[in-house]
């Protein structure tokens, strides 16, 4: 399945144009490699995601067409998230 098609599906990202934008920007790897939108990804695969100044690590845990709101979490799982935040920086 499309990397695109799956942030959609899974609801990892609400739109699919906007996912899009994001893996046109750069800001997704796919098991370390930089993804394109088209890029295709199946179960066990690793995305690294960057949303602002978060990355968020997801294992893909199945891959379907369709999902509903309810099923689409358990399409990934959340490995880890990790501030991009300078340290030095007062909060």
């Amino acid at each position: 399945m499309r990397l695109d098609k799956f942030l959609k599906v899974s609801r990892l990202i609400k739109r699919r144009t906007l996912a899009k934008e994001v893996c046109d920007q750069g800001r997704i790897t796919i098991n370390g490699l930089q993804a394109k939108a088209g890029s295709n990804v199946k179960a066990g695969d690793e995305l690294i995601v960057r949303f602002g100044q978060k990355l968020v690590t997801v294992k893909i845990n199945e891959v379907k067409e369709t999902s509903r709101k309810e099923e689409a979490s358990s399409m990934y799982t959340i490995v880890k998230e990790e501030s991009l935040q300078d340290k030095n920086q007062p909060f």
